[in-house]
């Protein structure tokens, strides 16, 4: 009787645990492939030919694509290490995982090369996506002539749930990333974005392991005991929309720490975190009738979009010219 007491003691507390903790794949590089013919990932595909004003042919507009496809993440070094020739040595590529291995095989990952100045002192380098990926954009479909169309029946924006971003998010417990490490003594860190576009750069462990380990930030102010937590209401929509997006990875490089190249592989991202919500259905469907969330984004979405546009016109341009210098060179 007193063996069965306890049992249910531990499965009252787990219930009690799991009424308000929920975890979730923030980003799991697996899905992000290129699976289109261009080379991009369909899921995260968004268009910016409008941004290239009249000049530009239709065919050439349909180029104007990106998305979140591995290839496209850059790799940013901090002002006092970004000469030409670090910046160029310093890029990401899609790996695949050997089929023979223990975790994780035959499976497409990050891929990240960072090229650190030699000298003695402190660097960093900042792993991003090709654009700030959106919390509340909805999802398209791309049709026979290459074009996107919204899907009108995502009323809540979950294009790119998974895809970096987690809604619903209250209190963060823990942060788990998979990753590969080769005896580097750099750091990893991981930077989020809520809500309220205020950035937190959490730094997570050290890359000095062989082979594939799962390292985690456990939050030190994280308060397990329900009765020692201040307990308030909080206004629902469109107030109650708390989330976490993914912003990029820090490397850092110490004084004391070798320069040169460093290697490393992201898997994927996984939070623990309390509901900021018991469940996210009511009885009116808020954001379909009022939609302050999507109109909230939006300006934000829109400026970035439009210098994401012209960046990536400028460089397909210059790939354009590129492309047709090889081409003579190689006819000669």
């Amino acid at each position: 009787m007193k063996r069965f007491g306890i049992l249910l003691s531990i499965t009252l507390l787990c219930v009690a645990f799991s009424a308000y903790a929920d975890e979730s794949v923030l980003i799991d590089f697996s899905k992000l492939t290129a699976d289109s013919e261009n080379g991009e990932n369909t899921a995260t595909l968004i268009d910016f030919s409008d941004k290239a004003g009249t000049s530009f042919s239709d065919e050439e507009k349909a180029h104007m694509k990106t998305s979140l496809a591995i290839q496209n993440w850059e790799v940013v070094l901090a002002s006092s290490s970004r000469t030409v020739l670090n910046q160029s040595l310093s890029y990401t590529k899609e790996a695949t995982v050997g089929q023979n291995a223990k975790r994780f095989p035959n499976e497409k990952v990050l891929g990240i090369r960072v090229h650190f100045p030699e000298e003695p002192f402190n660097s960093w380098a900042f792993v991003k996506p090709p654009f700030e990926i959106p919390a509340y954009m909805r999802k398209t479909q791309v049709n026979a002539d290459g074009t996107l169309v919204e899907d009108e029946t995502d009323r809540q924006g979950t294009k790119f749930d998974g895809y970096g971003v987690v809604k619903n998010v209250g209190v963060i417990k823990s942060i788990s990333v998979n990753v590969y490490g080769s005896n580097f003594p750099n750091g990893f860190g991981i930077v989020l974005k809520d809500q309220n576009n205020e950035e937190q750069t959490i730094f997570v462990g050290y890359l000095d392991f062989d082979g594939w380990k799962t390292i985690t930030w456990n939050n030190p102010n994280y308060i397990a005991e329900v009765k020692n937590r201040e307990v308030k209401k909080y206004p629902l929509y469109p107030r109650a929309s708390p989330m976490r997006k993914l912003s990029g990875f820090m490397l850092y490089k110490d004084a004391n720490d070798e320069g040169g190249d460093m290697i490393t592989y992201v898997k994927d991202v996984s939070i623990v975190y309390d509901k900021a919500v018991l469940s996210m259905e009511r009885d009116i469907d808020d954001e379909a009738l009022w939609g302050i969330l999507d109109k909230r984004e939006q300006a934000r979405r829109t400026a970035e979009f439009t210098k994401l546009g012209n960046l990536q016109v400028l460089r397909y341009l210059e790939a354009q010219k590129m492309h047709k210098e090889t081409e003579a060179t190689a006819a000669k």
